[in-house]
């Protein structure tokens, strides 16, 4: 049973009560030759010399949550706006500092256009939404979302404790261009420019929050500080764009190319390649935020999770300090890096990571976990297979998962095959996109 949660406030609440989201969308398609508009996600300088003279994207999406506290599969995706569902069933690993993340990205109508051999440029548009709880304890999340009566007698002293919700729109103008180009290597640079549109966000920080919780008396003892805010219009359930505020992003890639010589160069453009990436650079200001320090020294009864709201529990339990003021919310900025090696022209294998560059220490921000994946592909002009196998932070299990690109088509998963044969998965993802290929 959840309780006391909607989509938006899902992370924070817990929070008060009681930072980091996938690296990677469209997990091992943007390797692909013929990704088109989605290997600009990975690197910019990817459009240029492609495979592709033009590409449309109409509709994509990429989703992923993951926790390092219960079990999750991909039906936990479909129910998500309510928060992880949690049964008693589930394989849980309770901790002091358990973390929970997610996030979903849509990319609507985008192109991208190879002007010549030696320019490119695309212009895409984007939907993205970031949450993530770091360093929560894991029964305490639990007695939030469950009927109290559910849990035993526990103790948490969490440290550290971040959370942040953020979600925003962006309309990027990207052009990337072959530097340097002769029989065995070549090296492209890319930049992608972005407008952000933010619907806003909420967030919160505690250095110290412990909580103490009696099953008999049904009775939940905290103490500690908190402080937590929200941007103007975002303390509803009904989040939309009627109220944005403007910022500004950029992306920025390099890749280079080792080329074999006398050979077809459309199934071998490359013996191996080598990107870098820096990606989601920038931030959005919104002014008039409400933020609110509390003092969490008080017993309440755990009942009242499902009976009130956030603002009420907290208002009527315990003293609190509301002040106005300007908030800055960062983009989860990330160092992207990865290297595709051709084996026969159909056969290749990618290796990806990414590392987060940024943190919520000075400003709230939608923290990236660090991943590394290794992608073995068969790649043709109209149709790729791929089985992405994924190292995820804070899951100690490997992500094992599924792709397909046909034609106008794409789907997959990077840990679909994870969730089918093991009862331990802790995260998962799904993307599906549509698109109007032109390949040279």
């Amino acid at each position: 049973m959840n309780r006391f949660f909607n989509w938006s406030l899902l992370s924070i609440a817990v929070l008060l009560i009681s930072n980091a989201a996938f690296a990677q969308t469209f997990v091992g398609a943007t390797v692909d030759n013929h990704a088109g508009v989605h290997s600009l996600l990975l690197n910019p300088a990817l459009g240029v010399d492609s495979k592709m003279r033009l590409d449309v994207n109409l509709f994509s999406t990429s989703a992923f949550i993951g926790n390092d506290y219960l079990s999750v599969n991909l039906s936990d995706l479909d129910s998500f706006q309510n928060g992880f569902e949690i049964n008693s069933d589930d394989d849980k690993n309770s901790k002091n500092n358990n973390n929970f993340f997610g996030n979903i990205d849509f990319l609507g109508p985008s192109v991208l256009f190879n002007i010549d051999k030696r320019n490119s440029i695309a212009i895409t548009s984007r939907v993205r939404g970031f949450f993530d709880l770091k360093n929560i304890g894991g029964n305490l999340y639990e007695l939030a979302n469950t009927d109290a009566n559910e849990l035993g007698d526990f103790n948490v002293n969490m440290e550290d404790v971040s959370g942040v919700i953020h979600l925003w729109g962006e309309l990027g103008v990207s052009y990337a261009r072959l530097i340097l180009d002769d029989e065995t290597n070549s090296l492209k640079g890319g930049v992608t420019l972005k407008y952000l549109a933010g619907a806003g966000g909420v967030y919160g920080e505690s250095r110290l929050l412990n909580a103490s919780y009696n099953n008999q008396s049904d009775m939940l003892t905290t103490s500690g500080e908190l402080r937590y805010g929200y941007t103007s219009g975002f303390d509803s359930e009904d989040i939309s764009f009627s109220d944005i505020k403007s910022g500004f992003g950029a992306d920025i890639g390099f890749v280079y190319e080792f080329k074999q010589q006398n050979v077809n160069t459309y199934y071998y453009p490359y013996k191996f390649k080598l990107g870098i990436s820096v990606m989601d650079v920038g931030a959005i200001n919104y002014n008039e935020s409400n933020r609110y320090i509390y003092d969490m020294d008080a017993t309440i009864d755990a009942n009242e999770f499902e009976s009130k709201g956030l603002e009420e529990l907290l208002e009527d339990n315990y003293r609190g300090i509301g002040t106005v003021g300007k908030t800055k919310l960062g983009l989860p900025t990330s160092l992207q890096f990865f290297g595709d090696y051709n084996i026969n022209g159909k056969f290749f294998v990618s290796a990806q990571g990414a590392l987060a560059l940024k943190s919520s220490s000075e400003n709230p921000v939608s923290q990236l976990i660090n991943s590394f994946t290794l992608t073995p592909r068969y790649e043709r002009r109209w149709i790729s297979i791929y089985s992405p196998i994924g190292f995820r932070q804070y899951d100690s299990s490997l992500a094992w998962g599924l792709g397909l690109r046909a034609g106008p088509v794409m789907i997959g998963s990077g840990s679909i095959l994870t969730n089918l044969i093991s009862d331990t998965s802790r995260s998962a993802d799904v993307y599906i996109g549509f698109k109007v290929p032109l390949y040279k």
